[in-house]
């Protein structure tokens, strides 16, 4: 069969590769063609386009990117109808990926799945008519999904497990060292994985962090952002590792991380290493303000998310400065009074999330009900 994917940032690529693996796995002869990045391109098929050109974040860089947005859109759209998939799979990037959704459902019969469930219970709630309209199987990666589209919405999904859980089995069986090839003992640090937040975070994480002389600093790199660009954020004379493709060797290594709010806040847990999460925003005070009346949601790191309780430290917005950061850090360092009970809330955070073989689980579902609607 035939499967179009598309993702927006470098975490759908992960996790979109490895479905892509299992969807191989049950359907050898499927043929993939894919707006995505280099792990999706190491599997196989044809790359329509890198993310990379897709990821912007914001109102302001959305603004000044809106004619090359609607462009790629655009392309993409007749891309589909031109190679007529068996299916769409949509990963996460809902602003994009909802509007494709869209156009198929007025202009084509082709089904739509979207895997890895957009985040409407943080804000955008109204989306679930669009959903309910356009997505012909929902796949949610998140336990506490089942209850807000189920039980709330009424709308039924599959909650196949979480691909994190998939990715960090498949390194610690593949890749995984018995010791760090890393100066230990070190701070890793994980700035994003888009511009805008490289430049709200990344010095501000440096500078707490070089606070504590007897550990090094090493950072984690995202695939699609710049040596130049990192360098560009990173307070002169600072004595730093940069690492790319090696994110959960440096995560699994660590005395502790600093980690920007997204999926790498679940992965770090899942490593069981300890954590701040760091999200600076230059309207810090006007976000705060912002995040009682728009977001519906405690919490935005997927961690307290996960366990409906704070077990990491958020610093958002104002709150994310030098000295905060560096107070949190201290606190759950070898010796900190917080770090035991850190990790012991990460194994119930694990329990909840259940095994690996989420990709596996979504693939057999996603081809079981391609087959059935062959038949019919």
């Amino acid at each position: 069969m035939k499967y179009y994917l598309i993702v927006g940032e470098a975490s759908g690529d992960l996790h979109a590769s490895n479905l892509m693996k299992a969807l191989l796995q049950q359907d050898p002869h499927a043929d993939f063609r894919f707006y995505g990045g280099e792990r999706m391109a190491a599997v196989g098929g044809t790359q329509v386009k890198h993310y990379r050109e897709l990821a912007y974040m914001g109102f302001i860089p959305v603004l000044m990117h809106l004619r090359t947005i609607l462009r790629n859109m655009k392309r993409c759209k007749e891309d589909i109808v031109a190679w007529n998939p068996d299916v769409v799979i949509l990963v996460d990037y809902p602003g994009f990926n909802l509007k494709i959704a869209q156009f198929l459902r007025k202009n084509t019969s082709i089904p739509t799945y979207y895997y890895i469930a957009p985040k409407i219970w943080a804000w955008k709630e109204h989306r679930i008519k669009n959903i309910r309209r356009d997505i012909d199987e929902l796949f949610s990666i998140l336990p506490f999904e089942v209850d807000f589209f189920e039980k709330k919405h009424h709308y039924p999904i599959h909650y196949v497990g979480n691909p994190c859980v998939d990715a960090i089995a498949a390194y610690k069986t593949e890749n995984h060292t018995a010791n760090s090839s890393f100066p230990t003992p070190y701070i890793a640090i994980l700035a994003g994985s888009r511009e805008q937040e490289i430049k709200d975070n990344l010095a501000r994480m440096v500078r707490a962090a070089s606070r504590f002389k007897a550990y090094r600093l090493v950072l984690a790199a995202a695939p699609n952002i710049s040596l130049e660009l990192y360098k560009k954020y990173i307070p002169q004379g600072t004595d730093i590792q940069i690492v790319y493709d090696k994110t959960y060797d440096v995560v699994e290594h660590a005395a502790a991380a600093l980690v920007t709010s997204g999926t790498a806040t679940l992965e770090t847990a899942i490593l069981r290493t300890p954590q701040v999460v760091c999200y600076h925003l230059s309207m810090g005070k006007i976000y705060r303000l912002l995040k009682r009346l728009i977001l519906k949601i405690q919490w935005v790191s997927l961690v307290n998310l996960v366990v409906n309780r704070e077990i990491v430290t958020e610093l958002l917005g104002d709150q994310m400065n030098e000295e905060n950061v560096a107070k949190e850090l201290e606190a759950i360092l070898p010796r900190g009074n917080r770090r035991e009970q850190m990790l012991k809330d990460y194994d119930e955070m694990n329990r909840k999330l259940g095994p690996a073989g989420a990709s596996e689980r979504a693939a057999q579902i996603m081809i079981q009900k391609l087959r059935k609607k062959d038949e019919e």
